[in-house]
């Protein structure tokens, strides 16, 4: 009896579920219409990068009379950027990938850049007019292997894999009119974070931390800090732009200043590169990097008797000029 009663109510409650439908048509494909609209503009607001790239230079003799030593070097480069911007809102994602290698006859295998890093940035404006975001910005940068001063009669690592590593929180404003091309950061607020977390270069105090505390022989009595923090002012400043047909330029520009600590000493951090486009997989690069921190006191052997002596802050310098291929996916 029952499956008699089941039959004629279930076909009742099809029939109502598909009345009901019919009779919804129009507003449902609206709505879908609608929400198909939202994910679509909500899509168009992300910019994406993917990048990929390689130079490669090399030069070799054989018999040449004035002499030479060949060699070959390559460098890899990854980017990655996930850029949002609608209406009051903009958040800005990238992350840089790098290294590269050089091989000279006779010479081991030889590291020539080394480079992570990660930065975030999320800016909000009262309204559609303003160029003035309210943001907050957070960056990491470490490296890969060990890094060495081959200038020196004794060759030990002078860094390592988070050692160092550096990590920027702060809040403050952006300035940008069209600020994926153009935008100063300033902010009052941002805590710096130096990692050495290897204990060797830790006890050195190298990078700015708190080295090791020795007795009378030499033995340690107290291990050196493996982290460091900072509270100071950081200002930022990129632009990228098209200079003229197939030649692009990108500058970066950081200055921070720790508030409680020799207040006044800038730690610069400045990066220029021109990009020449060959076509659509050939490029040329001509860069330049320079760096000063008043907590990385640089190493070398001075009196050429194998010992490292702290010569103190110095500018960093480092200049790039490469060929090779690029490409977008």
């Amino acid at each position: 009896m029952i499956s008699n009663l089941v039959k004629p109510f279930s076909f009742i409650i099809v029939f109502g579920i598909c009345v009901n439908s019919f009779g919804q048509k129009n507003p449902t494909t609206i709505v879908l219409d609608s929400l198909n609209i939202q994910k679509d503009s909500i899509s168009t607001n992300w910019h994406k990068v993917n990048k990929a790239s390689l130079d490669i230079s090399e030069v070799s003799f054989v018999n040449w009379s004035t002499g030479g030593t060949s060699s070959i070097s390559g460098l890899l480069g990854l980017l990655f950027e996930r850029n949002f911007k609608r209406d009051h809102m903009v958040w800005e994602n990238r992350s840089v990938v790098k290294y590269g290698v050089n091989k000279q006859q006779g010479v081991d295998l030889r590291k020539t850049d080394d480079i992570l890093e990660l930065h975030s940035r999320f800016g909000f404006r009262k309204d559609t007019i303003s160029n003035w975001y309210y943001s907050a910005n957070f960056s990491f940068k470490t490296q890969f292997t060990n890094g060495y001063n081959y200038d020196n009669s004794v060759v030990l690592p002078i860094s390592k894999f988070m050692a160092p590593a550096y990590m920027f929180l702060g809040v403050g404003t952006v300035y940008g009119e069209h600020i994926e091309e153009f935008s100063a950061y300033l902010s009052p607020l941002t805590l710096k974070s130096t990692f050495v977390l290897d204990q060797d270069l830790a006890n050195a105090g190298a990078f700015g931390v708190t080295p090791a505390i020795l007795d009378d022989q030499g033995n340690i009595i107290t291990k050196g800090k493996h982290l460091r923090r900072e509270v100071g002012i950081l200002i930022t400043n990129s632009y990228v732009a098209e200079l003229v047909e197939n030649i692009s330029v990108q500058n970066l520009v950081s200055l921070y200043s720790d508030y409680f600590n020799s207040f006044g000493n800038i730690d610069i951090d400045w990066e220029i590169n021109f990009n020449f486009k060959v076509n659509n997989f050939v490029k040329a690069t001509l860069g330049s990097h320079l760096k000063y921190d008043n907590d990385v006191k640089i190493t070398s052997d001075e009196n050429d008797d194998g010992e490292l002596e702290v010569s103190g802050a110095k500018v960093q310098w480092k200049q790039l000029l490469g060929l090779g291929v690029s490409l977008n996916f």
